[in-house]
């Protein structure tokens, strides 16, 4: 079992133990807060779920059909899950309302506070994990799970101050009040999640400062006098690097191609751990207007 794999294993255990313990005391309070919290296990419950899947398709082998593999599953792993985050925090901030107008009272805080202790420290062993694996592998489901989780230490320790202060000073609105923060929260995070994954699947180009090392990268290499049509994109843990080299006209093919392979070994080493798929166009002199001619030429042909 890979890395990944492994990490979507331990946060649907971590869940499932949670979501037990959370609904139980829940109920028994009437802790809008902690039930709350025990809906947004269930859900990552199913999201670790889902990714587990995810990972699964992701790994397969590119195929006649899937000629440039599933990587991208990852990212529509991201962009479902981010949405039934924010399914999720829509729906506290509608329960914390109902309970700020019905006033519900509160039972059990002895019990309730316990229980968010545990589910603390149980979520920051699992972010820590998570984000472990989300380095070593850079993984996207694994790095959106462990997101996912953060939330989760910020809104348990939230409601574990709210529940200590509740018992302290007795006025039970704190619930609801810290219901609202928690959904919010949830709905701003959720967002960059969706964010990612989107960017993802519209072949968003990698990071500028990547990029960046790529252009200094070609423009080092003492062979090439020009490049052009520079594009990236990425799909799972795998970058994808298209390029046109223009060399002089009397350059032997064998020195273009050694002048392109120390390209692209340079370019692989920016990032080791990732798959790159890098494909060079050699070109014996600078045919990008040309071409740019010939493209408009064949969309005015269109219209």
């Amino acid at each position: 079992m890979t890395l990944q794999k492994k990490a979507t294993v331990v946060s649907s255990a971590t869940a499932s133990i949670l979501i037990i313990v959370k609904l139980f005391i829940g109920l028994m309070s009437g802790s809008v807060a902690v039930l709350a919290s025990a809906i947004d296990s269930v859900l990552d419950l199913i999201v670790s779920a889902f990714n587990y899947f995810a990972i699964l398709k992701s790994e397969q082998p590119a195929n006649k059909t899937f000629n440039y593999g599933k990587g991208k599953i990852e990212a529509l792993a991201a962009v479902i899950e981010g949405t039934v985050i924010s399914v999720s925090g829509l729906f506290i901030f509608y329960t914390s309302i109902k309970k700020a107008i019905v006033h519900e009272p509160l039972e059990y805080l002895g019990s309730s506070i316990l229980v968010m202790a545990i589910s603390l420290v149980l979520t920051i062993a699992l972010v820590a994990f998570l984000n472990y694996v989300a380095k070593k592998t850079r993984s996207m489901v694994v790095k959106s799970d462990a997101l996912h989780y953060q939330t989760d230490v910020l809104s348990n320790g939230a409601i574990l101050i709210s529940l200590v202060l509740i018992q302290i000073t007795h006025f039970e609105l704190i619930d609801s009040i810290m219901g609202v923060v928690i959904s919010i929260y949830i709905i701003h995070s959720a967002y960059e999640l969706i964010k990612d994954g989107v960017y993802i699947l519209l072949d968003a180009s990698l990071d500028e400062q990547i990029v960046e090392d790529i252009r200094n990268i070609i423009v080092a290499e003492k062979e090439i006098s020009d490049f052009h049509y520079l594009k990236t994109r990425k799909s799972g843990n795998t970058n994808f690097v298209d390029v046109h080299l223009v060399f002089s006209p009397g350059i032997s093919l064998l020195r273009a191609h050694h002048a392109g392979d120390r390209i692209e070994e340079k370019i692989k080493e920016l990032i080791p751990n990732d798959e790159w798929v890098i494909t060079a166009h050699l070109d014996p002199y600078d045919d990008s207007e040309m071409n740019d001619r010939v493209s408009s030429f064949k969309i005015d042909e269109d219209l």
